[in-house]
């Protein structure tokens, strides 16, 4: 029994072994079947000026023929230079089901293949030269001849690349993906561009001018990687033409709003340089549009000013103003600015990449095929992107910052406003209600000198409180009237003397402790009796706050013209609520508080044309800044 396990264990794996086996040899014939067999000679003969791709015109030339092989191209005769070339090969055995014949890239503008003398194909591609080619075949066409008959107004003729021969369905995958992904960035830029376009509505004049330049940037990006594929040119051939139009019409379009981001990131330049230089582009694209209209509206026959500036003069003027560009970026990016500096780093990469590939382009006289170009704006738009981003994020942040101001700036009107109402009713009521509260006082007085000795308690009482009303009344006249009448110059030190003097025992009443330390050479200018009163306010809020025993500290200095005193205490302390309703009407911590004083204070303080701040902890205690500006005589 112990054995049962290890018995099914290995029935397990037994069995296994014959499932997977199978499948292992299957998948080592399919890829044998998926094989491709390569085509590495063939022969050429190269055409007459007046031929026109018919196969009557190559029969019986069979001692004409060059033995030719891959890895060669053949741009013109050992005589007089041709546009056209016949190149053929032989058919070699066929054993699979549906074979068919591949080949990488043909070099000619209009393509004609026959097999034997029935014609199988036939391709134009008007202004673009590259030629991707599958041909389906049939086991009846082993042996067959295949003869191919290219054009070129460029000169440029030959096959390039790989030729090879397998199934169908193989070389129809490889045939497929040539050009495919090129396809698939060009319309992830053209939809990125459209949606971004929508959203233009939204925006208002924020940054419009720089959002619609990156998306006709972009927009012609994409329009110019999917006109440029070969993938188009080989499954819908009969719209060469347009193509060609197209990528022109969107470079053109692009360059003058590529020059207007960069003028918008980068600056005019020195002596307006930029500028000038979206101008140019401006006219020039204008100008070589209208070209390109006459050309195609004359189906070619006009074709003076569109070979100038289209075929021949936009290349130029491209490298010239991606160098300029690219000079431009890399001397602002090296004041450090944030911007520049990642538009330096995209642009970069794609400047240097379509300079160079222009370059070489020009040095093989048109022989090479443009690719890098497509994915180094990748990294370009990208930095656009992110440029755009970035200024999106910080207006997004001055937004915050500005909404948090006026948050304030709606806090201090609403205040202001209370406080003004405040004032109005403070002077029409105080003066009216001292008048009676001074003549009650006296008759009182007069009736303790009569009253016996139980009476006279209740009328002290009834004087004390009539005082304290008197000098409820007395705070709102100070808060109605701000203003001094004697104003004079004011030695803080000199002045926190006599603040000291009437505080000090206060405060060793409840336990407290004042050290000051003021220099004698501070000078401000106001009223000698309101100073006092604001600052006896501020420190006997921090005598009471003490709970028996405490230190309170006041120092005060001299910074930037800026007088400042501190006035700093370890009692109880404040929330976060108390402290922002700090100098609010009738708002007081104390039992018996009215919050008058602090309101006084507030009030004398900014009469004085200083500020007032406070900041506290509860449990660790309160310090308040009081600062004025500096009087030099």
């Amino acid at each position: 029994m112990k054995n049962v396990p290890k018995a099914i264990i290995v029935l397990w794996i037994g069995l296994l072994f014959f499932m997977v086996w199978p499948l292992g040899t299957s998948a080592a014939a399919v890829q044998e079947n998926n094989r491709s067999i390569p085509v590495t000679m063939w022969e050429i003969k190269w055409g007459n000026v007046n031929d026109q791709g018919f196969i009557s015109e190559i029969s019986g030339l069979d001692d004409v023929w060059e033995r030719r092989g891959s890895g060669r191209m053949d741009y013109e005769s050992s005589g007089q230079p041709t546009q056209s070339l016949w190149t053929r090969l032989t058919i070699p055995e066929l054993n699979e089901d549906s074979p068919a014949i591949r080949f990488e890239n043909i070099k000619g503008q209009h393509i004609v293949m026959y097999l034997q003398d029935r014609k199988v194909y036939e391709n134009y591609h008007y202004n673009y030269d590259n030629n991707a080619v599958l041909l389906p075949l049939n086991q009846s066409n082993s042996g067959d001849r295949l003869y191919i008959w290219s054009e070129n107004s460029n000169g440029r003729l030959g096959i390039q690349g790989t030729v090879e021969i397998g199934r169908y369905t193989v070389l129809q995958e490889k045939y497929i993906h040539s050009g495919l992904l090129d396809v698939i960035l060009g319309a992830t830029f053209l939809f990125t561009a459209i949606t971004m376009v929508s959203c233009t509505f939204f925006f208002g004049k924020f940054h419009k001018g720089l959002w619609i330049s990156l998306c006709v940037v972009m927009g012609s990006i994409g329009i110019m990687i999917i006109t440029y594929s070969p993938f188009l040119y080989t499954f819908y051939q009969n719209q060469g033409n347009l193509y060609s139009v197209l990528f022109d019409t969107a470079m053109l379009s692009g360059m003058p709003a590529l020059c207007y981001f960069f003028e918008q990131i980068i600056g005019r330049g020195p002596y307006g340089v930029f500028t000038k230089l979206r101008k140019f582009q401006l006219v020039y694209s204008i100008i070589a549009v209208l070209a390109l209209s006459v050309y195609f509206a004359s189906e070619g026959q006009v074709n003076l000013l569109y070979v100038i500036l289209v075929q021949k003069g936009n290349g130029i003027v491209l490298v010239v103003l991606l160098t300029l560009l690219m000079i431009g970026t890399v001397s602002k990016a090296m004041q450090k600015n944030r911007e520049a500096i990642m538009l330096a780093a995209g642009f970069g990469t794609f400047a240097l990449v379509s300079v160079a590939e222009l370059l070489w382009f020009y040095q093989r006289g048109g022989a090479y095929h443009l690719t890098w170009w497509k994915w180094s704006m990748a990294a370009f738009i990208v930095s656009l992107i992110a440029i755009l981003g970035s200024r999106f994020a910080e207006k997004h942040t001055k937004v915050i910052e500005y909404s948090k101001e006026l948050e304030l700036f709606n806090n201090e009107l609403q205040r202001s406003e209370k406080m003004e109402i405040i004032s109005e009713l403070a002077a029409s009521v105080a003066h009216e209600v001292r008048n009676p509260l001074q003549v009650t006082r006296g008759f009182l007085q007069l009736m303790t000198e009569q009253e016996d000795h139980i009476n006279k308690g209740y009328v002290r009482i009834a004087l004390e409180e009539l005082d304290r009303a008197s000098d409820i009344i007395t705070d709102f006249l100070t808060f109605a009237k701000p203003e001094f009448d004697q104003i004079a110059s004011l030695n803080i030190a000199e002045e926190f003397d006599h603040i000291e003097g009437i505080l000090v025992p206060m405060a060793n009443l409840e336990g407290g402790k004042i050290t000051t330390d003021i220099p004698p050479n501070l000078w401000i200018r106001g009223n000698s009796s309101k100073f006092k009163q604001a600052f006896i306010n501020i420190i006997k809020n921090s005598i009471e706050a003490l709970q028996g025993q405490g230190q309170i500290d006041i120092w005060a200095y001299a910074q930037d013209g800026i007088i400042k005193v501190h006035v700093r205490d370890n009692g109880e302390g404040m929330d976060e609520e108390a402290l922002h309703r700090l100098g609010e009407p009738y708002f007081s911590n104390k039992i018996k508080g009215t919050g008058l004083g602090m309101m006084v204070t507030f009030r004398i303080v900014e009469a004085m044309n200083g500020q007032i701040s406070f900041t506290s902890t509860k449990g660790v205690g309160t310090e308040a800044v009081v600062s004025f500006a500096e009087f030099v005589s």
